[in-house]
């Protein structure tokens, strides 16, 4: 299933483009998308109004900011690396808190056990604040947990 903006449900609300707000360390966020360019911008006080955002406002907000240059990225004024485990935990910690989102938990169980795609996205970490394999490999993750949730304590990532 390719997951993706624009399609039907549920791959539509798996989309980053999706209004499916959460909170992540007491930032709240509109859209995974709005949390992931907001991760462009140095200010946390910027970074609160960009998790604001959805879907292609945010995309457009975080569009021209250069951070290829350095592969640095912020998060609550901290820099991070792109490529380093730190921003990993950082995505894991996010699409943890995106998963408590009712709606969103609903469509990525609707999926069943189909192998979720993206069609769209890119594949080199120095070109794109989230790869295909980061995406679809964290939906299914979350998916997996959600058909496991009997057992106590299990963690996600």
């Amino acid at each position: 299933m390719d997951i993706k903006s624009g399609q039907g449900y549920p791959s539509s609300s798996l989309s980053n483009f999706a209004p499916h707000p959460f909170e992540i360390d007491g930032v709240q966020c509109n859209s995974m998308e709005g949390f992931l360019q907001s991760l462009k911008f140095k200010s946390p006080e910027m970074q609160e109004e960009v998790c604001k955002l959805v879907g292609y406002a945010a995309k457009k907000k975080g569009k021209n900011k250069n951070w290829y240059q350095t592969q640095t990225l912020y998060w609550k004024g901290k820099e991070i690396k792109r490529d380093s485990q730190e921003y990993q935990d950082l995505l894991d910690k996010a699409y943890t808190e995106l998963y408590k989102n009712k709606k969103f938990a609903k469509a990525l169980a609707a999926t069943g056990d189909s192998n979720l795609t993206h069609s769209i996205g890119r594949t080199k970490e120095s070109e794109t604040v989230l790869t295909k394999k980061e995406f679809c490999s964290r939906l299914m993750k979350l998916r997996d947990f959600g058909t496991l949730k009997t057992q106590k304590n299990k963690k996600i990532f």
